[in-house]
């Protein structure tokens, strides 16, 4: 039990570090976190969920190699939510604003089922966010207009490679223009949730590897 609690401690660090970095020094580690682990295919392809944006005005795209097929990764993807598996981040920082996050270690059947319409919770007191793509084993989509001027789109694509996968995860916004959102979105949001999703990926990667199913 000490050995776990340390461990999160020590890695809830090194996140609030890289957090920190990024905030601070976007115009640094921008270029880094918005394209972690991707080819320029990845950055300039369409995804599903794309056509939800009609002007973009930031977001990241990350991806990362899992040498497991597409079939033993998407278990751990739809599973994911706060009051599920968690979301395989700092789960440490997570609870730390309340998230009452307890990330699993193993697929939980009763979670597998996930359909258009279904919401993920992010947060006990946020906003829920509907499920508007689902294709198994290929991509799963979060996200949508929630008016005019306002939408978030996060998808998940996992592309087949012989017995390996390619999971690409992307997140888009859209906003009102002015200072202020650009300053929320941009300068804090974006930067915090594509650490938090890099950690998310390296996750999942371990997971699906060692538990291949």
């Amino acid at each position: 039990m000490a050995g776990r609690l340390i461990r999160k401690v020590k890695e809830a660090l090194s996140g609030m570090f890289l957090i920190a970095g990024c905030v601070f020094l976007r115009p640094v580690f921008h270029s880094w976190y918005a394209k972690w682990g991707t080819t320029s295919t990845d950055i300039s392809r369409k995804l599903p969920g794309d056509e939800y944006i009609s002007c973009f005005h930031g977001g990241y795209t990350q991806a990362i190699d899992i040498n497991a097929p597409p079939g033993s990764v998407w278990p751990w993807i739809v599973q994911m939510g706060q009051d599920k598996a968690g979301f395989y981040s700092y789960e440490f920082l997570e609870n730390m604003i309340g998230c009452n996050i307890h990330n699993s270690d193993r697929i939980l059947g009763e979670y597998q089922d996930i359909k258009v319409g279904d919401m993920l919770i992010m947060h006990p007191k946020a906003p829920t966010v509907p499920v508007i793509v689902v294709k198994p084993t290929e991509s799963l989509v979060y996200g949508g207009k929630q008016d005019e001027n306002t939408a978030n789109v996060w998808v998940f694509n996992l592309d087949k490679k012989k017995e390996t996968t390619h999971l690409i995860t992307r997140w888009s916004f859209d906003y009102k223009p002015g200072l202020f959102n650009k300053a929320i979105y941009n300068w804090l949001i974006e930067p915090i949730a594509a650490v938090m999703q890099r950690k998310m990926l390296l996750e999942v990667k371990k997971l699906a590897e060692t538990q291949a199913v």
